[in-house]
């Protein structure tokens, strides 16, 4: 239980053995009161192994979904066994466990908080093709959901009980549908959006692959997502 209410942390993974096993311990040791459900996406490694003997409840996925896959798998089981609060961490280790407090009391009056970015703490930064796709999507989608959003690619989310029944049942697995679809799906149904200011952390293992091509074919994507998520209903 956080804050009186039943929490679920899922937390995709596809290949993250080096980390997996110290998040989950890490969230198990800020947040004794929640189950943790890893959601192993087609790893090749011992992703899943490592993940279960550190505590977590593991899904295993025969092939990689990614993260839009692994996350409808979550949601559903939390739909299924009847949580109050999902809430999305990623297995790298750069969510910090001790903001889900904050994010789960936002869900008093709100239905979707995202942990942001951008929103004015810690000095986590991106440049380039990248942080303009990011501009532009929170630039929208703040104004679809009539609130600011300054991170709308962020993968640190808190749902209610709402929100997890329509994400079991309807969750895109394209690129960037887990985030920027959402929330456009999420705004139009009149569902109410806010964000949290939080601290990201470096990796705990492995290296970010990022180039300056990879970042401009991020920004064409980012385009593509967003304009297929306005047109569809």
């Amino acid at each position: 239980m956080v804050n009186g209410k039943r929490v679920l942390i899922i937390i995709p993974a596809l290949n993250e053995s080096g980390s997996i096993g110290d998040v989950v311990r890490e969230v198990r040791g800020e947040l004794p009161g929640v189950d943790v459900l890893v959601v192993d996406d087609g790893s090749t490694d011992r992703t899943h192994a490592v993940a279960a003997a550190a505590g977590a409840l593991v899904a295993r996925l025969p092939y990689n979904l990614g993260v839009g896959g692994a996350m409808r798998l979550g949601y559903r089981y939390a739909y299924e066994h009847d949580y109050d609060v999902a809430i999305q961490i990623d297995a790298d280790g750069q969510h910090d466990p001790r903001y889900v407090p904050k994010l789960v009391d936002l869900l008093d009056d709100t239905d979707l908080v995202i942990g942001a970015r951008f929103a004015g703490e810690g000095d986590y930064n991106v440049r380039g093709p990248r942080r303009w796709a990011m501009v532009m999507l929170s630039a929208v989608l703040s104004r679809i959901a009539r609130t600011k959003l300054t991170d709308t690619t962020s993968g640190f989310r808190a749902a209610n009980r709402r929100i997890i029944e329509m994400f079991a049942r309807w969750y895109p697995v394209e690129y960037l549908g887990d985030t920027v679809e959402t929330l456009v799906h999420t705004a139009r149904r009149g569902y109410k959006i806010r964000q949290v200011p939080v601290a990201m952390r470096r990796r705990m293992a492995g290296t970010p692959s990022h180039s300056p091509a990879k970042a401009m074919i991020y920004l064409g994507r980012a385009f593509a997502v967003l304009t297929l998520a306005l047109i569809r209903r």
